[in-house]
C-alpha cells in the first residue's frame, strides 16, 4: 500500500513554489498525497519561513501537537526544510527530537533520501547544505492549479538589507538561462495553463550572473511570444534595480499584466539608509510616475514594515506621506520583527510594542482608505477575470464565484444570467469571466450583475478533469518505494536512436 504525504507551508511565493517540488519529488518517489479528511498521513513536512518571529512559536507549536499523534502510529514520519529549518538546523532535532528528518533550502532533492535513511537507520537525518546542490527547477514538481503557475527565474539574492534573513537562507543570487525558463513556460502553457508569474528574491536584478542588465525586460518581452500564455506576471523587483526597458516591455508585451508589486518598506530616507535600501523615496515614486504614464491602468501594490529601529514619529509621517501620494491598490503592511543574526537585530532604538502598535494600526487606515478610493473608480467599469479556486470563503453562501482581473485584483462575481438561470455549474476554474463590478471594498471587488461574457479554456477542462499540470524534472537518482516497475521489452537489434 502506497505510504501518503502532506505538505504544510509556512511564507512566501517561493517557499509555496518549493512545496510543489517537495510534492512532486515524493510522488515521483512512490508516495502519494494523503486525502484532507486523513489526520494522519505516513509523512507530514514542514516547508518553513523564518522572515517573521512568530514562524518558530508556529512551527515547534505544530511539532507538539504531532508529538501524540505519531506516538499512536508507529512508522509516521516529520520531515522540515525551508528557511527556519537552514536557520535552526539541529536544534530543531534537539527541541524535537520526534522528528526524522531536516533539510535546508539548497537540497530539496534529498527529502526522500533522507526520509529512507532515518526509517532503515531508526535515527533523525540532518542535512543543510551551504550552497545550492542543483536548481530546484530541475526537479520534479506537483503544481497546484490548472490554470495558473510559479515559474523561478532565479534563487537568492545578492542585497544585504539589515532587517532581513533571506540572502544568509537562500544564499547568493543564481539565475537560470532564459532558454530553460521559456521551456519550463510552454510545457505549462502545453497542458493549459494561462498564467504565469515569474518568481525570484529580486527578479529585475535576473542576469547578474550573466551579465545582461537588460535580461529580465528580454525575458518579459520572450514570454510574449508563447501562444497559448495569456498573462505574465512577476514578483518581487528591487526599486534599486528597476529600469526603463522593464517598464517599456511590460506596456508593449500585450500578455503581461499591468500589475506591479514594488516593496517600498519605509518612505523615510533615513530609514531606508539604516535598512540599506539603496534607493530613496524620491527615486521610488519617479519608477510609479514612470509606470503609470505608460500604463495608466496600471495596479501598483507594495510591502512596507512599521517600527524599524531608530524610527520617528516623523520617519513615519514620511511613510504617510510616500503611501498617499503613490496611492497603492492594496498593501502588506508588517511590524518590524527583530530576527537574530541580522544587522538590525542589534541596533540601538529598538522600538517598545505599544508605538509600533500604534503607528501600525494608523498605516493600516491610511491604506485602506486608498484602496478603497482606487477600487471604487472601477466601478461601472468591465473586467476580464480569471476563474480561480479558493480566492472566495463565502462564494458557498453568496452564491457568487471569485477570480482575478488582469491587474491582480480580486473580484467576486454573480453566476446568474439576467433571465435567473445559474451558470455556477457551467463556469470552471481556469475559465474567463468578463463582469462589470458593481460595489468596491478596500479589499476586493463584486460584480453582482449576470456576466457580459464567459470563455472555456483548456485550463477549465483540466480543472473539471481533476488533472493538474506536473513539470518532470530530473529525479537524480533518488530512491521510489514500493514494488519496481515492469521493465520494458527487449529491443533487438538498433531499432531506436
Amino acid at each position: 500500500m502506497a505510504r501518503t504525504y502532506n505538505v504544510v507551508t509556512y511564507g512566501c511565493q517561493m517557499n509555496v513554489h518549493d512545496s510543489e517540488r517537495i510534492s512532486g519529488l515524493l510522488e515521483q518517489a512512490g508516495y502519494v498525497r494523503a486525502v484532507p479528511t486523513d489526520d494522519t498521513p505516513d509523512i507530514v513536512v514542514f516547508n518553513t519561513c523564518a522572515v517573521r518571529e512568530n514562524a518558530d512559536n508556529r512551527l515547534y507549536g505544530n511539532l507538539g501537537r504531532l508529538r501524540p499523534v505519531k506516538d499512536k502510529h508507529p512508522g509516521m514520519q516529520i520531515a522540515v526544510g525551508g528557511c527556519l529549518a537552514q536557520k535552526d538546523r539541529g536544534d530543531i532535532v534537539r527541541k524535537a527530537p520526534w522528528v526524522d528528518v531536516v533539510f535546508g533550502t539548497h537540497n530539496i532533492g534529498a527529502l526522500p533520501v533522507l526520509l529512507e535513511r532515518a526509517r532503515h537507520n531508526a535515527a533523525a537525518e540532518v542535512e543543510i547544505l551551504e550552497s545550492l546542490d542543483v536548481f530546484p527547477s530541475t526537479l520534479p514538481t506537483r503544481r497546484e492549479s490548472t490554470y495558473a503557475g510559479w515559474v523561478s527565474i532565479s534563487v537568492g539574492c545578492n542585497n544585504t538589507c539589515t532587517f532581513c534573513i533571506v540572502p544568509a537562507l537562500r544564499g547568493k543570487e543564481k539565475d537560470r538561462r532564459p532558454g530553460d525558463i521559456l521551456s519550463e513556460v510552454r510545457a505549462l502553457v502545453d497542458e493549459g495553463v494561462l498564467e504565469v508569474t515569474l518568481l525570484g528574491q529580486n527578479v529585475n536584478s535576473y542576469g547578474v550572473e550573466f551579465g545582461d542588465r537588460y535580461a529580465f525586460g528580454k525575458l518579459l518581452r520572450a514570454c510574449g511570444d508563447i501562444d497559448g500564455l495569456e498573462r505574465v506576471r512577476f514578483t518581487s523587483p528591487h526599486p534599486k534595480d528597476f529600469t526603463d526597458d522593464v517598464i517599456a516591455a511590460m506596456a508593449e508585451t500585450p500578455n503581461v499584466c499591468h500589475s506591479l508589486h514594488m516593496p517600498l518598506q519605509s518612505g523615510s530616507d533615513d530609514v531606508l539608509r539604516a535598512m540599506r535600501r539603496s534607493y530613496r523615496s524620491e527615486r521610488y515614486l519617479g519608477i510609479i510616475e514612470k509606470v503609470r504614464a505608460a500604463m495608466p491602468d496600471a495596479a501598483i501594490t507594495t510591502d512596507i514594515i512599521v517600527g524599524f529601529p531608530g524610527e520617528t514619529e516623523a520617519d513615519f509621517q514620511r511613510t504617510l506621506d510616500v503611501v498617499r501620494e503613490a496611492r497603492f491598490s492594496s498593501a502588506f503592511t508588517f511590524q518590524y520583527s527583530k530576527r537574530p543574526g541580522t544587522p538590525a537585530a542589534t541596533m540601538d532604538d529598538q522600538l517598545p510594542k505599544q508605538v509600533v502598535q500604534e503607528r501600525y494600526e494608523r498605516l493600516v487606515a491610511t491604506v485602506e482608505e486608498i484602496t478603497w478610493a482606487e477600487n471604487k473608480r472601477l466601478v461601472g467599469e468591465t473586467v476580464e477575470v480569471l476563474v480561480a479556486v479558493g480566492e472566495g470563503r463565502k462564494d458557498e453562501r453568496t452564491g457568487r464565484m471569485s477570480g482575478r482581473a488582469r491587474d491582480g485584483r480580486l473580484v467576486h462575481f454573480a453566476t446568474e444570467t439576467a433571465g435567473g438561470e445559474s451558470l455556477a455549474g457551467q463556469i470552471r476554474p481556469g475559465d474567463i469571466v468578463h463582469t462589470t463590478i458593481t460595489y468596491a471594498a478596500p479589499h476586493h471587488l463584486n460584480a453582482d450583475g449576470p456576466p457580459v461574457a464567459h470563455r472555456r479554456t483548456r485550463a477549465g477542462d483540466a480543472a473539471e478533469a481533476g488533472r493538474s499540470p506536473r513539470t518532470p524534472g530530473v529525479l537524480l537518482g533518488l530512491p521510489t518505494i514500493g514494488a519496481p516497475p515492469v521493465a520494458p521489452a527487449p529491443v533487438a537489434g538498433c531499432a531506436t536512436h
